[in-house]
């Protein structure tokens, strides 16, 4: 069978699992959403997530079902004591507890997972560009109540600077917060530029007291790769990817 996921690539602490979906491998959503859409609001058959959602868990292995979100591209952050069915409205969630898996789902949007080094506290985010120029990087570290300089980062699979392109309103919204922003844009034609959301997640992050050794990932293009990742830039119509992350409960 191949792989249905990719485990996030960082030196995260014993106790700590993180990984982000692939479109294939599990599932049993039909076309534009094969296989393994995960996304409930993405047009699909609701059954047919469910049944994703299920094997999911199973082949995953996962604790507890996650805590889904609804998410809305801003910048609130949810706190889950325990698991729960009930979504949050939030683009990025936390938790202390073990056993108690946190989503998101994206399909070009950047998801960003946090550990703390002594496992003390988790969280994950939605990072599309609204989110990630209104502070959810910043809101999901401060929600953690860790050290920034005592936590870990991935970013995960997102529209990569090479096919990502942007009009002015989304290039204005990070240059007039950080002026330095301005390296992580490339010209491509009047009033557009080709984007760089890793360069700018870093540049938040280590302004929020992360070094930039702590921060990792960055290298995947949810665009450029249609065998591997559902993309709505590149395909409008298409399922949604989750990224997990948990604290191993103890036996």
């Amino acid at each position: 069978m191949a792989a249905a996921w990719i485990d996030a690539a960082w030196p995260a602490p014993n106790g700590v699992h993180g990984f982000t979906t692939l479109r294939h491998g599990l599932g049993v959503s039909p076309p534009p959403f094969d296989d393994f859409n995960l996304g409930l609001r993405a047009g699909d058959d609701a059954a047919a997530v469910e049944r994703n959602r299920a094997l999911l868990v199973e082949h995953a292995r996962l604790p507890s079902p996650p805590c889904w979100l609804r998410q809305v591209h801003g910048v609130d952050v949810a706190s889950f004591d325990t698991p729960t069915a009930q979504e949050a409205e939030a683009d990025a969630s936390v938790t202390s507890t073990p056993g108690t898996v946190l989503a998101i789902l994206t399909a070009d949007c950047m998801p960003v997972l946090f550990c703390a080094d002594d496992v003390s506290a988790i969280g994950a985010a939605h990072a599309g560009w609204r989110g990630l120029a209104g502070g959810v990087l910043e809101n999901t570290l401060a929600a953690m109540r860790i050290a920034p300089d005592r936590v870990l980062a991935w970013m995960g699979p997102a529209a990569g600077p090479q096919a990502y392109e942007i009009g002015e309103e989304v290039r204005d919204a990070f240059v007039a917060h950080d002026a330095g922003a301005v390296g992580a844009f490339v010209a491509t034609r009047p009033g557009h530029w080709r984007v760089d959301l890793y360069a700018l997640a870093r540049r938040r992050l280590e302004a929020a007291g992360m070094a930039p050794s702590r921060i990792h990932g960055g290298g995947l293009c949810t665009i450029s790769e249609p065998q591997r990742f559902f993309s709505h830039r590149r395909d409008q119509r298409t399922g949604r990817m989750a990224s997990l992350i948990w604290i191993e409960p103890q036996a």
